[in-house]
């Protein structure tokens, strides 16, 4: 059975000039997610990042700074979604992308950036064969469209899930004889108890 665990980055800069670096908060985030891997005798036979800062200052920051870079786990341009709004607050950001992903959905953008995911998480399971692991350190959009995917939601679906994806969560997929299937999704119980102030969104 091939095992991935997908990673959603840590926090970014939201409202600064920059959005894809990491926030104070985000690369603590990084460092808990990659001790609590640790603990748990995660031991990947690979690591991947997507291409964006975000992701790979994650992966650096969780103690993995050799991971290889693929540009098909990068997050959709969300910015560009709301290039002519001008939100002042998270939710408002929030309220605003989910209005401009309703119109999105469905379009050729749409249908390049799923294939895009969806081919990349086959091939990296294809690799993998039966047995192997990997981290995957990407992005909320990446992994929503992957669940979405394997419970064959509709596009409120891939909503919905994009919108509780909590930052540096961890999300397992595994393939084995009866096809591939989402194990678990969205897990952040690392950022209860004592590093429950650090448990964020966006």
């Amino acid at each position: 059975m091939a095992l991935v665990h997908l990673i959603r980055h840590g926090q970014a800069s939201f409202g600064a000039d920059n959005y894809d670096v990491l926030s104070p908060t985000g690369h603590l985030q990084g460092k808990i997610v990659g001790d609590e891997l640790r603990r748990r005798s995660t031991n990947p036979d690979h690591v991947y990042s997507g291409t964006l800062q975000r992701q790979r200052d994650t992966a650096t920051a969780a103690g993995f700074p050799t991971a290889t870079e693929d540009a098909r786990w990068n997050e959709y341009d969300h910015l560009s979604l709301v290039q002519n709004a001008a939100p002042t607050t998270p939710r408002e950001f929030q309220l605003t992308l989910d209005a401009a992903l309703r119109n999105w959905i469905g379009g050729t953008d749409w249908q390049d950036f799923t294939t895009r995911v969806h081919s990349a998480l086959d091939t990296l399971l294809t690799d993998l064969g039966s047995g192997g692991s990997a981290l995957v350190f990407t992005s909320g959009g990446v992994i929503a469209a992957v669940c979405a995917k394997l419970l064959g939601l509709p596009p409120e679906g891939f909503l919905a899930v994009n919108r509780v994806t909590a930052n540096a969560s961890i999300t397992k997929v595994v393939r084995g004889r009866s096809g591939t299937s989402l194990v678990s999704f969205n897990d952040h119980a690392h950022f209860e108890g004592v590093h429950r102030d650090l448990l964020t969104y966006r």
